[in-house]
């Protein structure tokens, strides 16, 4: 174990340059103290690593120098060519590229793991679309990625719930999400992200010149966050329902939010033993009724 651990040190900060023991033990899921002891152990073996003090100051190897050491495990190489996904590669642009790294590292494997690592990718299949949707990826998609990558500011008119808006902004982050694409990123003059709806673009111009990048931000934390907030400030209301025991299963497949809160509060009904009484979250009284009156009679 603790070699993997020398191992993945040695690759970080191979890859991402200085980081603070603080960084790679949180990375790593070890105290900084383990982290010091093993920067210790790779020095005591040869490695050029050495360390900056101050607020800005880390752990990096001697610049110019890198280690060769960069084999896959069995296990790792599987992982790999479960990781892809052809479908938005190729929306963004990086189909072609995509194949041709999975082709070279394909070939880069051992004949026994070159098989495992085939079957596992031949044998499941992913797919993020929605029944009865068909996949159309976003107009500025491509436009949107590249200034994503090469931290371009762009301008874009943007139509929302409250209207249709210009908006000057510099893109963090793509996500996708049910299918659906999202772009991640802090308006002018505003201090936290937000996300925009791709397909709600209507036009977008690509601006001059290139922004800083946050280091404080964090994609997949932020993406975790906000989708939590939403889920939790969607819903304002409540609905008392009385349903039968297919409609505790339909209203259940609404939302796991939904379905969690009708399991929790069921309860039997005194005037019909048939029936049960829930209490589930909605989002107001007009999308409620939409939701429910599909129901038919056992809501």
């Amino acid at each position: 174990m603790r070699a993997s651990r020398l191992l993945s040190i040695l690759m970080l900060l191979q890859a991402r340059g200085r980081m603070s023991a603080t960084a790679l033990s949180t990375e790593l899921e070890v105290t900084p103290r383990t982290i010091l002891r093993d920067i210790d152990q790779l020095s005591a073996a040869g490695v050029p690593v050495w360390a900056a003090r101050g607020r800005d100051g880390g752990f990096q190897l001697r610049a110019g120098w890198s280690s060769a050491l960069t084999g896959l495990t069995q296990a790792e190489a599987q992982a790999f060519f479960l990781a892809g996904l052809p479908g938005p590669a190729t929306e963004l642009g990086l189909g072609g590229a995509a194949l041709s790294a999975r082709l070279k590292l394909l070939a880069a494997l051992p004949d026994a793991w070159r098989d495992d690592a085939l079957r596992v990718s031949a044998r499941l299949h992913i797919d993020p679309l929605e029944w009865y949707r068909a996949a159309t990826p976003p107009e500025h998609l491509q436009t949107v990625a590249s200034a994503v990558w090469r931290q371009q500011p762009l301008a874009m008119r943007y139509k929302s719930w409250t209207g249709v808006k210009d908006r000057a902004i510099k893109p963090l982050g793509l996500v996708l999400k049910a299918g659906n694409w999202y772009l991640v990123a802090l308006a002018e003059g505003g201090a936290a992200p937000r996300t925009y709806r791709l397909s709600n673009i209507c036009a977008l111009t690509v601006r001059s010149g290139a922004f800083k990048y946050p280091n404080t931000f964090h994609l997949a934390s932020y993406w975790q966050s906000a989708t939590q907030r939403f889920e939790t400030n969607v819903y304002t209301g409540n609905a008392v329902l009385r349903v039968t025991a297919r409609g505790l299963q339909r209203v259940g497949e609404l939302s796991a939010i939904i379905g969690e809160a009708a399991q929790r509060s069921r309860v039997a009904d005194p005037n019909d033993q048939e029936l049960s009484q829930i209490r589930v979250p909605i989002e107001s009284i007009e999308h409620a009724a939409g939701q429910l009156l599909g129901l038919g009679a056992d809501v």
